[in-house]
């Protein structure tokens, strides 16, 4: 066995291709990329066993940044694709990469069956809310009275929570984190890649040309502590500058609310403890809307189970336990048979 001596160990810039990064002059998929490029080196991914496979829109172009395998595939399909390679060869590390448009519009059906499934890959979300690579179009996550070349009155369709719709599916591990947070997000990526299953991740990112500051009431420095709450799990989920704040469990509602830690009587102990393998807490958490609540970023939920490539193969052992290889032209000639003149 080969050890790798330090200096021998890749870097994040071993990950980055000579290919010019096309996207536009501050575009939060830069920092997204740079985030995935330092997790690759911090995990040490061997880049002949990794693979970035992506759909249609401004996302998408992520293999092309990546050096290791990379299958740029069609609208919305990624997710079916990925589905196939995993299912060909279950040794490599299949990663997914979307939009909000392709992976909830065109590609919602398929994004369904991969988390329901629970295929052992790592789908990630980016969302800025609208269609950028088609020049700003509303999308399913785009809030309502959103203005776009496609409602120029103002979107009246109510937006879907990727977070939401992730667990709904039965996603066993869901998870949030904010392109500009680049010391939170490899670790988000990381606890994706370590859950075995299907692991979804909804990265909040900003569209600096068609949806600028979609998410500066809770990403901008000046707001971020007091609306943004980081999960992390047997840890109380407190927030806010001073570390004053926290949210409680009100039983009788099935609800969150937020409490004042010092003040009319609440203390630490009030506050409810992250519990990542609490689905109903999951729901809570990513239900919680700016700005009477803060956004829930961090692993929101995960509970290991059986994964789909695992259970095929095993079906597939034991069919073929004690058979011997079949004779593939004894096959294509038994049964009815003709000649063509």
């Amino acid at each position: 066995m080969n050890v790798q001596s330090p200096k021998d160990k890749l870097q994040a810039k071993d990950y980055a291709t000579d290919q010019e990064v096309r996207w536009c002059p501050g575009c939060g998929d830069y920092a997204i990329v740079k985030a995935m490029q330092n997790t690759m080196a911090e995990i040490e991914a061997k880049p002949e066993n990794t693979v970035f496979i992506s759909g249609i829109g401004c996302a998408a172009r992520f293999p092309y940044y990546m050096a290791t395998y990379g299958f740029h595939t069609i609208h919305g399909r990624a997710a079916a694709i990925a589905t196939g390679t995993k299912l060909t060869n279950p040794d490599l590390d299949i990663w997914v990469i979307s939009g909000d448009g392709d992976a909830l519009s065109i590609g919602g059906n398929h994004l369904f069956h991969a988390l329901r499934r629970n295929i052992d890959l790592q789908y990630i979300l980016f969302n800025n809310e609208i269609y950028g690579l088609t020049k700003g179009q509303y999308s399913p996550t785009s809030k309502v009275g959103t203005r776009s070349p496609s409602t120029p009155m103002g979107s009246l369709d109510n937006p879907a929570s990727a977070t939401e719709f992730a667990l709904g599916c039965g996603a066993r591990f869901v998870a949030r984190g904010i392109d500009t947070k680049q010391k939170h997000l490899p670790e988000v990526f990381k606890r994706a890649r370590d859950h075995k299953g299907a692991s979804f991740v909804e990265v909040f990112q900003n569209c600096i040309v068609y949806n600028d500051g979609v998410y500066g009431h809770f990403t901008d420095k000046t707001v971020a502590d007091d609306q943004q709450i980081v999960c992390r799990h047997g840890e109380p989920l407190i927030f806010g500058k001073e570390s004053d704040k926290g949210l409680s469990f009100l039983p009788e509602k099935l609800k969150l609310e937020v409490i004042d830690i010092g003040k009319d009587g609440k203390t630490i102990d009030d506050v409810l403890v992250h519990d990542e393998t609490n689905k109903l807490m999951a729901q809570l958490l990513a239900s919680l809307k700016s700005p009477d609540f803060p956004t829930a970023i961090g692993v929101l939920y995960c509970e290991p189970g059986p994964t789909y490539d695992d259970e095929v193969k095993k079906q597939l052992e034991a069919e073929m336990d004690g058979k011997s290889d079949a004779d593939f032209n004894k096959i294509l000639q038994s049964g009815s048979t003709w000649a063509v003149d």
